[in-house]
C-alpha cells in the first residue's frame, strides 16, 4: 500500500469496537476493585498526569513501558481498574499487552475479543516452536513504542521467504505496505504499528513471564529478557514506570477449589506506581553499547526498520550480556518500588534463573518449596 494511501488510524467500526471492549472491561474491573475489594493505590496521581501528557498522540515524543510483578492471571486487566473511568474509553492512550497465543488466540471469537482489547499474540517457548525473544510480536511491540508508522517495504521480498524461527529474518515481515503481520508464517493479525495513531504507544509487560505466588506474597521470580529488547531497540528510548502489585493473588489464588472460576471478593488490593524513569537517563549507557554492537556486527542491516536483527545481533555473547544487564536493571527498578511498601530487601539470589531449580518439578501448579506458578 503506498504511503500516501496509508490510513492514519483503523476504521471507525474497529475503533468503536476496541473502545467498547476496553471501556467495558475497565468498568467491570473498577467496579470490582471499588465495590467488592479494598483498593489502595500509591503514586496514582503522578501516573495519571503522565497519561494526560500523552493524550495527544501527535504531541508524543516517546513511548511508555510499564513493568510489574505478576501474582495472578487477572493482574491485567484488574490492575487497570485503578484508573478513573474517563481514561478507559480511549484505546489510543491505553496499554498494549502481550497475550499468550495458546490461551487468548485459540479461535476467531476469542482472538477478536483480545485483539480489540489490545493484546498482541505471543508464542510461549514451552508451548510453541515460534516462541522466544525474537518472535515477530516482540518486534511489533518495539515498533509500537517507536514513532512509526511502519509500512515501508525494505526491498523486494524473496520468492519464497523463510518464515521459520531459525531464519535470520532479514526480509522485514511488517514493512511490505500491508496492515497485517504473521506470527508464524501462516496466521494473520492486524499490525497496530502501521498506524500513526499508535506511535509512541504504551506497552505493559510482566517480565517474570509466569505467575508466582508464595506464602509471603513478596518475592519476584527472575525477569526474562524481552523487556530489554523494548528498551534497547525502541526509538527513542521510552519512559519506564515500575509498578508493584499486591492482593490479586488473594483474589485469584491458584490453590482455590470452591467456585474456582470466580474471583474472591473483599480482599485487599494494593497498586503502587513508581516514579517515571527517563529512559535515556536510566538506560542511555546501555543503549550506547547496543548501538556500538549493532554498528560492529550488524552493519549489513543499516537502513532496515526498527526491530529487525541479524543472527549476530540476536545471538552474540556481547548482545546477550547487554540484555541480561538491562533486564536486571529493570528488575531493580521494580524492587525499588517494592521497598517503598516497607518490605525487606530480598535475597539477591531471587533474581537468578538458577534459583528456581529449587522449586522442584517443572510445569505449573504447587512446587516443592510451597509456591504456586502458572504460565500466562
Amino acid at each position: 500500500m503506498p504511503a500516501d494511501e496509508q490510513p492514519s488510524a483503523p476504521s471507525a467500526p474497529w475503533r468503536a469496537a476496541s473502545s467498547f471492549t476496553m471501556g467495558a472491561v475497565g468498568v467491570l474491573c473498577r467496579s470490582f476493585l471499588l465495590g467488592l475489594s479494598r483498593l489502595e493505590t500509591h503514586g496514582l496521581d503522578n501516573f495519571l498526569e503522565l497519561l494526560d501528557e500523552r493524550e495527544n498522540v501527535e504531541g508524543r515524543e516517546k513511548g511508555l513501558i510499564t513493568v510489574s510483578n505478576h501474582v495472578s492471571i487477572i493482574d491485567d486487566p484488574l490492575m487497570w481498574g485503578a484508573l478513573p473511568l474517563k481514561y478507559m474509553w480511549n484505546p489510543d492512550n491505553l496499554r498494549w499487552g502481550l497475550g499468550s497465543y495458546d490461551l487468548c488466540f485459540t479461535n476467531k471469537a476469542i482472538s477478536t475479543f483480545f485483539t480489540f482489547g489490545q493484546l498482541l499474540p505471543t508464542h510461549r517457548s514451552a508451548y510453541s516452536e515460534h516462541g522466544g525473544l525474537f518472535q515477530p510480536t516482540v518486534t511489533q511491540a518495539i515498533r509500537l513504542l517507536s514513532r512509526g508508522p511502519f509500512t515501508r517495504a525494505i526491498g523486494p521480498p524473496p520468492e519464497k521467504p523463510d518464515t521459520s524461527v531459525s531464519s535470520p529474518d532479514l526480509f522485514d515481515p511488517f514493512s511490505s505496505g500491508h496492515l497485517t503481520y504473521s506470527t508464524n508464517g501462516e496466521d494473520s493479525f492486524p499490525s497496530p504499528s502501521a498506524y500513526l495513531t499508535r506511535r509512541h504507544a504504551w506497552i505493559h509487560i510482566f517480565p517474570e513471564g509466569r505467575i508466582h505466588q508464595t506464602e509471603e506474597r513478596k518475592i519476584m521470580r527472575y525477569f526474562k529478557w524481552g523487556v530489554s529488547r523494548l528498551i534497547l531497540e525502541s526509538e527513542p528510548c521510552p519512559d519506564i514506570v515500575p509498578i508493584w502489585i499486591e492482593g490479586p493473588d488473594e483474589v485469584y489464588h491458584e490453590s482455590r477449589q470452591f467456585l474456582r472460576p470466580l474471583p474472591r471478593p473483599f480482599k485487599a488490593v494494593s497498586i503502587t506506581f513508581g516514579d517515571k524513569l527517563d529512559g535515556e537517563k536510566a538506560f542511555g549507557d546501555l543503549r550506547e553499547r547496543w548501538k556500538k554492537i549493532r554498528a560492529n556486527e550488524g552493519g549489513a542491516l543499516e537502513g532496515l526498520e526498527v526491530g529487525v536483527l541479524s543472527d549476530a545481533l540476536k545471538h552474540s555473547p556481547e548482545a546477550a550480556e547487554l540484555r541480561k544487564e538491562c533486564t536486571m536493571r529493570v528488575r531493580q527498578a521494580v524492587l525499588n518500588v517494592r521497598r517503598t511498601r516497607g518490605l525487606p530487601d530480598e535475597d539477591p539470589k531471587a533474581g537468578l534463573a538458577e534459583t528456581y531449580a529449587l522449586e522442584g518439578s517443572k510445569g505449573e501448579g504447587k512446587k516443592d518449596d510451597g509456591s504456586f506458578v502458572k504460565d500466562t
